[in-house]
């Protein structure tokens, strides 16, 4: 769980993210989203636009609620107040069977991967399709074997989770986000734990999947040169809101001192230390 940790400081008012109606945006739009756990506030009406077929970097300090951010969306977390909406479809009103089928629109990298240790990565990837379709289990090996291809593993379908390196679990996780056909795919620090270079191969197949695909994606890092490299545009969270967002040409010419902090990596400035 992320928790705010940053201290008050005077900044730039944050972007006006309240124009116009939410409902007919073409991809993702939360107005207003608050979350909290007990006191401690994560998302504070929180506004963020994400374009169809776009990447979209969240950035932000740890513990901000970036991750909460993306749980929320989705609803895998319910947040306590405010709206989003899916090409028009408000997802805080939605029934379990609507919001099920809407979920199905969205796959998700989570930080570790959350492979199944006892699974093999073909079934790993298979698992949403045997949970969600009618296929049998020729077709399902078929699609997972596919996807597998697609991100370079070719040759791990009947590995243990256990006998891939972290940047291979990386992989297998991604191609498991991508077996439903999603119109979307939400990454939760995808480089994190990675050396420079599977990090860097990380980046070039979220890349990939976006060019390939058509993919829409809301990518959550602190690595900033990946994403310089995969954004078309970063937001930046700071205090539960969304404080900046913009190219990546703007964020690199923004004075904003919270964002020249963060993408400078100082630890004098008014995002503090602790």
């Amino acid at each position: 769980m992320e928790t705010s940790n940053s201290t008050a400081v005077p900044m730039p008012p944050p972007p006006n993210m309240r124009l116009g109606d939410p409902s007919t945006h073409d991809g993702v739009a939360m107005q207003g989203v608050s979350k909290r756990f007990g006191d401690m506030v994560v998302l504070d009406e929180c506004d963020l636009l994400v374009n169809k077929g776009e990447t979209l970097v969240i950035i932000g300090r740890s513990g901000e609620g970036k991750s909460v951010l993306l749980k929320n969306l989705v609803r895998l977390q319910e947040p306590d107040a405010g709206g989003i909406w899916v090409e028009g479809r408000e997802v805080t009103g939605m029934e379990p069977p609507d919001l099920r089928e809407l979920r199905k629109d969205f796959g998700f990298l989570f930080q570790g991967a959350a492979l199944f240790d006892s699974m093999t990565i073909c079934e790993n990837v298979g698992l949403m399709l045997k949970e969600h379709t009618d296929w049998d289990r020729e077709r399902i090996r078929a699609r997972a074997c596919e996807c597998l291809a697609l991100v370079g593993l070719d040759d791990a379908d009947d590995k243990l989770p256990s006998e891939l390196s972290g940047g291979m679990k990386k992989r297998a996780g991604l191609a498991r986000a991508i077996v439903m056909q999603p119109q979307y795919i939400l990454y939760d620090e995808p480089t994190t734990g990675l050396d420079p270079i599977t990090g860097d191969a990380i980046n070039d197949l979220i890349l990939k999947l976006q060019r390939e695909l058509g993919v829409t994606s809301i990518v959550v890092t602190h690595d900033m040169a990946g994403a310089f490299k995969i954004a078309n545009r970063i937001a930046m969270l700071n205090r539960g809101k969304i404080v900046f967002t913009g190219t990546v040409e703007e964020i690199q010419e923004t004075s904003h001192p919270l964002v020249r902090q963060f993408i400078e990596g100082r630890a004098d400035g008014p995002l503090g230390v602790f």
